[in-house]
């Protein structure tokens, strides 16, 4: 009788486990059995949206489910990221976000949720920060532009992205110079205003400045990866120039909210892992200039603990702050 009762106790606990995790046992083994939406804590038609997409579509191949894309960009990715965080955690609710959730991991004390509400699934893809000059200036490099500028004035896609802070860091602590910086509402009208000469210098990340880098409309100075981009020959690294070591990049990241059933996770993963091993997935994103990832989940949770931490201290390092 005693084991009987433990027994039962036992698989009604183990029931009701499940149950707070929003998913049974056999709905975990038979997942998904309906579409998943993957909401964009971004603009549609940017990066992050366009990756989105194209590793989304295989991954709803292959998992025999639709991937519907879901833009809710705003709040520096915050938006998007506490939908996707307090969502029930049954895998059909994704957060498709960028290295501002690390970044917003510090720089934000009220968000509604922390980086410990997901989980990640897969950081997919990743492109370096870069700066850029109009044609008409002077420097060539981002040496020559920080020994030519005791104080420079330089644009961005706004206050507290990735590119902002690491530009930041770049001249502040590394190069110590002094800052002006000019913030855009987004990645396109900061392009638009480098390329109509309206500001000198920009930070940004790669994909959008290929185009005009390649044809001669903007100048490369530097590129913040261990190794000259494929795409961009001609553009030297930090590392080149006199700044070793300092790497920093815009990755999408797919992720779920953290109670999801960690089976359900272990299969998200794998298609993402397959679906980046497609050669035709690899030709779509080959033009994006990213680099392409495939890490167990394991490895994906301690890279973006690593980012977490490389971000935070760049922010907590220039006394960056957001209420």
């Amino acid at each position: 009788m005693f084991n009987k009762i433990t027994c039962a106790a036992v698989a009604a606990m183990g029931l009701a486990s499940f149950a707070g995790l929003g998913v049974s046992p056999a709905a975990a083994q038979q997942y998904p059995v309906r579409p998943i939406t993957a909401v964009v804590a971004a603009a549609a038609g940017g990066y992050a949206d366009a990756v989105a997409r194209i590793i989304a579509d295989k991954v709803g191949t292959l998992l025999k489910q639709n991937i519907v894309i879901e833009n809710r960009g705003g709040a520096a990715g915050n938006l998007g990221a506490k939908l996707v965080a307090t969502a029930a955690p049954d895998g059909y609710t994704m957060l498709v976000t960028t290295t501002a959730l690390a970044i917003n991991e510090t720089l934000y004390k009220n968000r509604g949720y922390t980086s410990a509400d997901l989980k990640a699934v897969s950081i997919s893809a990743s492109a370096p920060e870069v700066i850029v000059a109009h044609p008409s200036n002077p420097a060539k490099n981002v040496a020559e532009l920080v020994k030519q500028n005791k104080t420079l004035t330089y644009g961005s896609a706004g206050v507290g992205t990735g590119s902002y802070i690491a530009a930041e860091y770049l001249f502040k602590v590394l190069a110590k110079i002094d800052t002006i910086h000019v913030p855009f509402p987004g990645g396109a009208p900061a392009i638009n205003a480098i390329l109509g000469n309206h500001i000198p210098v920009l930070a940004a990340t790669a994909p959008p400045l290929i185009s005009p880098i390649t044809q001669g409309s903007l100048r490369g100075l530097g590129v913040a990866s261990a190794k000259r981009m494929a795409l961009l020959p001609s553009v030297p690294t930090y590392g080149e120039q006199g700044f070793p070591n300092f790497y920093a990049s815009s990755w999408v990241g797919f992720f779920l909210p953290a109670k999801t059933d960690p089976k359900i996770v272990e299969k998200l993963n794998a298609a993402f892992n397959d679906a980046l091993n497609d050669p035709a997935v690899l030709a779509r994103l080959k033009p994006l200039g990213v680099e392409v990832f495939r890490r167990s989940t394991a490895d994906t949770a301690k890279f973006f603990a690593s980012e977490v931490t490389s971000w935070g201290k760049m922010v907590s390092t220039l006394k960056l702050s957001v209420n």
